[in-house]
């Protein structure tokens, strides 16, 4: 028998999108571009500002985090977009 898990994925990012449309609701949505893999998140406006807060705030940073969606060649869908941003020391 298999010990039952859950996949979960951190897909980071150091910049604002440049390319981020606006769906229904208000959502943001925009594609990443992970090692020749796409990724497309969406996530709602409130956490999309704390994107752009960040980006005002800190010089270095890193975030977002969710789960696998759909899978479709070298495209997938980041389901249940979570961002969670942590600024990011400069190496000595």
């Amino acid at each position: 028998m298999t010990t039952v898990g859950k996949l979960e994925l951190t897909v980071k990012i150091s910049e604002l999108p440049a390319d981020v449309q606006t769906a229904e609701n208000g959502w943001k949505s925009f594609e990443v571009d992970c090692d020749n893999r796409i990724v497309s998140i969406s996530v709602k406006p409130k956490m999309f500002k704390k994107l752009e807060d960040t980006q005002a705030t800190f010089s270095l940073w890193v975030a977002i985090a969710g789960k696998r969606g759909y899978v479709e060649k070298d495209e997938f869908v980041l389901e249940k977009a979570a961002i969670q941003v942590f600024e990011r020391k400069p190496k000595v």
